[in-house]
């Protein structure tokens, strides 16, 4: 083996490995990067001593070697540090990147629903595709409101708390195939236009706006964040720009997938007003007002607390290495 030509050729590799493995905070595709160079490094260093024995460049080699290492199997940062950099950067970050698709399907959804409720209303006929009028008529003036009240509240938060996380869980994990968020999205905005038809046919129309209004605000909008999240997945799949599609998905899929963990959350939360505050004896205001105030604090910390994160150069990744390796977190 020629050492010189040899080193001269890899060189510009070993030099990066030595300042990826050197840098404080490492974004996804340089996590990914630090992976690829570990291995080549770790074969040049192997044919180095296998052909010519200790070298001044197999050292050099094994101290950045040594480095990444550490990198992947150093002790972690405190679990507590570790939330409120989650919770305070990575997630608003990957929520703010989502924003502007988020509203636009609000509004196609919002569109539909109203556009299915209207065409059903008008064209009473429709209506008998949905079941026969007895059954309607039973929907319409009691099953819709029993439905919050026949099980305990905390049993009910919990149903629709699973139910919710559970959908909008698919509809990131399935946003590849850039179909399912849009048959989710559509079969929803669907169901509430022809629900809401039914409603109008027996006159409780707003017995329903009334029912959905203080949980359905958070839950409906939270929604529509899962489908921005799926579909985006999708994009970064069909259309990567400068980076391989390989790249593409792994950092936007880490950074969308952060987008669950918020999700799940405030689903709990609107859950939680389904369960708990739709069914008590308060004044319509008052418990609409309650969705109001938590759906107003999520979009808050998407808009305000997202936008400085992004400002901070934060992209919602949240960095984990492949094969095992933790995630790096910047003390």
């Amino acid at each position: 083996m020629d050492l010189d030509a040899y080193s001269a050729a890899h060189r510009g590799e070993w030099e990066r490995l030595a300042v990826l493995a050197g840098k404080r905070r490492l974004n996804g595709r340089e996590a990914d990067e630090l992976i690829d160079l570990y291995q080549s490094a770790s074969a040049h260093l192997a044919e180095i001593k296998s052909t010519i024995g200790e070298t001044v460049q197999g050292d050099h080699i094994s101290l950045a070697l040594a480095k990444a290492r550490v990198r992947f199997t150093g002790t972690p940062a405190n679990p507590l540090r570790q939330l409120t950099l989650f919770f305070a950067n990575q997630l608003p970050a990957a929520l703010y990147r989502i924003r502007w698709l988020t509203l636009v399907i609000a509004v196609l959804f919002v569109g539909i629903a109203t556009a299915y409720g209207a065409w059903f209303t008008l064209n009473p006929e429709l209506l008998d595709l949905l079941g026969p009028e007895e059954s309607r008529r039973e929907y319409a003036e009691t099953l819709f409101v029993d439905y919050y009240s026949e099980s305990s509240m905390g049993g009910f938060a919990s149903q629709v708390w699973t139910n919710n996380a559970w959908l909008t869980a698919q509809c990131v994990m399935f946003g590849i195939t850039g179909v399912f968020p849009i048959y989710l999205l559509f079969s929803n905005a669907q169901g509430i236009g022809t629900s809401a038809a039914i409603m109008q046919e027996f006159d409780q129309l707003d017995t329903f706006f009334l029912y959905i209004a203080p949980h359905g605000q958070l839950e409906l909008y939270s929604i529509f964040v899962a489908g921005a999240a799926g579909l985006l997945i999708f994009w970064s799949w069909v259309a990567p720009g400068a980076r391989t599609r390989r790249q593409a998905l792994a950092e936007d899929g880490r950074a969308f997938f952060t987008v669950v963990v918020g999700l799940v959350l405030s689903l709990l939360v609107s859950g939680l007003v389904e369960g708990f505050v739709v069914r008590q004896d308060w004044p319509w205001p008052l418990k609409i007002g309650i969705g109001t105030v938590v759906l107003v604090g999520f979009v808050l910390y998407q808009w305000l607390v997202g936008r400085r994160a992004a400002k901070a150069g934060e992209t919602g990744d949240v960095e984990e290495f492949d094969a095992g390796a933790k995630a790096i977190v910047s003390a």
